[in-house]
């Protein structure tokens, strides 16, 4: 019988598309191919008995192509505050292998390049968010001012990584990211954060 469990929390992306990135609409990607870094904070939530809030989790994905034709390349890192039980859920759960939304996005996975415990540092405040992945990589991406000074956002687009809620429409500061033989250098570019709430079986 599949473990049940649950996570809620706050996640945020950067990519190399121009904002806002047209990948999210199943379109081609403004730079001919895919570069993104997403980080999630978990806020509460538990793997069976076992629970996971306060841990953070990291990814990088990279596809030469469109990102739902060309299978992606992608590296997982779990927060090196987890002990190897959390850490075994939180690759299960982030990998796909326990179902939920993970799952339907891990169907788009070619390659895992590897599965690191890290340092990781992230931080949501206002309109801005950030994260330190030790050694590896620093993104921050602050949120694009609307009309009225209110928040652009992305309602129910078919490609989501936290679907279910409004994704908040970022800019990038910085997005850098050195493992795996990838050298992303990039600001100025498209960015989104939100809640998100995944849970399986």
């Amino acid at each position: 019988m599949s473990t049940k469990w649950k996570i809620d929390g706050t996640y945020f992306e950067s990519c190399n598309c121009d904002v806002a990135c047209p990948c999210v609409f199943t379109s081609a990607p403004t730079e001919g191919d895919c570069t993104v870094f997403i980080a999630w904070h978990i806020d509460e939530g538990a793997f069976g008995d076992l629970s996971l809030g306060g841990l953070n989790v990291a990814l990088a994905a990279y596809s030469p192509g469109h990102m739902l034709e060309t299978p992606w390349q992608v590296a997982l890192y779990l927060d090196e505050n987890a002990n190897a039980g959390q850490q075994e859920a939180l690759t299960m759960i982030f990998g796909g292998q326990a179902g939920g939304h993970m799952a339907v996005l891990g169907q788009l996975i070619g390659e895992v390049l590897g599965v690191k415990s890290a340092s990781i540092d992230y931080e949501a405040n206002g309109g801005r968010r950030s994260v330190r992945v030790n050694g590896v990589a620093e993104v921050e991406i602050a949120r694009m001012n609307g009309q009225g000074d209110a928040d652009v956002t992305l309602s129910n687009n078919p490609v989501a990584v936290a679907p279910g809620y409004p994704a908040r429409v970022a800019t990038s500061e910085r997005l850098s990211y050195q493992d795996y033989d990838f050298d992303w250098e990039l600001s100025g570019k498209n960015g989104f954060y939100s809640p998100f709430s995944y849970q399986g079986p």
